[in-house]
């Protein structure tokens, strides 16, 4: 009797802890509000994906987030401009990519546009970079001017002559090449053999027309759409991804100024128990420009110009060996693990260049250069999305600072809306721009953009972080470059369980 009771309570414990467990694992697929059962298609078929694990799309690398001080680690201001004083901040967590955008990479957007925009003339020559960026009437640079580009042995430099509107071009057509290979690699839209092997030329995919449910179809669609689990589907019915199940990456753009110079100090690397215990002036630790590593000591830790008629050093020894640029991986990364965030190319960055920006803007997740937009309905009944000749969606200036009610969104479509308009433009939000001041005792307007780093042809005192210059959105010259950025959904360095 003693042994049955035993037995008995064995099996009761048993069965306690597999229910205990089978109702833990059974609670991610349920309403924790309402308790009706997600993903089930006889009560609404509702989807949510709960296996989704956040990571950064090809190329990036994390950057975990915190409070710095913007323009702390620069204690000199040589040229008097005033325009970096010490501002303590706070950025989210977020993505860049660990090196700079590469010839190849740049080859391989110019390729893409001549393979489905034959015809095109305007759009490829758009996206040429201005390698005349390289002419001196007194340098022989002409040998760069034909072949920096395109030869082979400068493939992995860092692109030059791009404008900052050519940046952020790039960085739309790459959100889109990412999100259409991943789709492509899950068997939801046709493999690359099967497009290649048809007959018509499908429009070009565009990840917010796609998400949208504008690009689907015969030729289009793969074998591996998810399951459409909605009342009166069809049996065995697809549907195109959404943004709910988690698959499709976020944009790629340029960081903020704020980003860049947060991961370009890497202070991460100085931190320990929540505590900074040692600043810094460059990217790496120390106040010179050499290496202190027994192993490497008194290399150069970037590429920049030693001194005037020095860019590399003495044959035989040379310092930081680069006369022009180099690959885009030499040097030591940072504590990010970050390549040439000082040296080699300066950086465009997404912000509008302003003087007092440092007292202007929030301290979290600072940034001045909005223009906010909406996009332009083809047919506002259905929701169906304008495109431009590109097949990517047109977009309008958006027409109210929160979100309009029934009726005035309805007034606004129809023409009879009676409120005053919205300024989406906030470039020069706190600071007006006095736009016939340009060029007269001004060199500052809207258009004006921020670009960091230093480069092969600066002095080491631009190498820190904290400095700041700026150029016209649609100049470029041989000393710029840029690096991508995305934001980070969630938080993957969130609260320790």
């Amino acid at each position: 009797m003693h042994k049955l009771r035993i037995v008995i309570a064995a099996l009761f414990i048993s069965t306690s802890l597999v229910s205990f467990y089978s109702c833990k694992s059974n609670r991610k697929n349920v309403s924790d509000k309402t308790g009706v059962k997600y993903n089930d298609p006889y009560n609404g078929g509702l989807q949510i994906n709960r296996k989704v694990k956040e990571a950064p799309g090809p190329g990036l690398i994390a950057i975990e987030g915190g409070t710095f001080v913007m323009g702390g680690s620069l204690n000199e201001d040589i040229a008097y401009a005033h325009d970096n004083l010490k501002r303590r901040v706070t950025v989210a967590s977020f993505y860049i990519d660990e090196t700079e955008v590469s010839n190849a990479d740049w080859l391989e957007y110019l390729h893409w546009i001549g393979q489905n925009f034959p015809q095109d003339r305007k759009m490829y020559y758009d996206a040429l970079p201005d390698t005349l960026v390289w002419r001196n009437p007194l340098s022989y640079n002409e040998p760069y001017v034909n072949f920096y580009l395109r030869h082979p042995s400068f493939q992995d430099y860092p692109v030059v002559g791009v404008t900052w509107e050519q940046a952020n071009a790039y960085a739309q057509w790459r959100t889109d090449r990412v999100n259409e290979h991943i789709l492509r690699q899950r068997g939801v839209l046709a493999d690359y053999r099967t497009v290649s092997q048809q007959q018509q030329q499908n429009p070009p995919f565009n990840s917010d027309i796609y998400l949208n449910g504008q690009y689907q179809g015969q030729g289009i669609d793969g074998n591996k759409m998810p399951k459409d689990n909605r009342p009166g589907a069809q049996q065995n019915a697809r549907r195109t991804v959404r943004m709910e199940d988690g698959i499709l990456k976020q944009a790629y753009r340029l960081p903020t100024e704020a980003e860049w110079e947060y991961a370009a100090l890497g202070l991460i690397g100085n931190t320990f128990e929540g505590n900074i215990e040692s600043n810094k002036t460059y990217p790496w630790n120390g106040l010179g420009v050499r290496d202190h590593k027994r192993r490497t000591q008194g290399r150069m830790m970037a590429n920049f110009k030693i001194t005037s008629g020095n860019n590399m050093g003495v044959a035989g020894n040379l310092n930081d060996g680069g006369d022009i640029t180099v690959p885009v991986k030499s040097y030591q990364p940072n504590d990010f693990g970050l390549y040439n965030m000082a040296g080699n190319v300066n950086e465009w960055v997404s912000d509008v260049y302003r003087q007092l920006s440092f007292e202007d803007f929030d301290d979290f997740n600072p940034y001045r250069g909005h223009v906010f937009l909406d996009n332009q309905y083809e047919d506002s009944e259905t929701g169906k999305l304008a495109k431009d000749q590109y097949g990517r969606p047109v977009k309008l200036a958006a027409k109210a600072p929160r979100k309009q009610t029934w009726e005035e969104l309805q007034a606004a479509q129809s023409g009879n809306s009676t409120e005053t308009t919205y300024n989406n433009d906030v470039r020069g939000f706190k600071d007006e721009e006095q736009k016939e001041l340009y060029g007269k005792t001004t060199l500052v307007n809207d258009k004006s953009r921020v670009f960091k780093g230093g480069s092969w042809n600066d002095r080491a005192y631009w190498l820190n972080p904290g400095t700041r210059r700026h150029m016209q959105q649609d100049e470029s010259n041989a000393m710029t470059g840029f690096r991508c950025a995305m934001t980070m959904v969630g938080n993957v360095f969130g609260p320790k369980k």
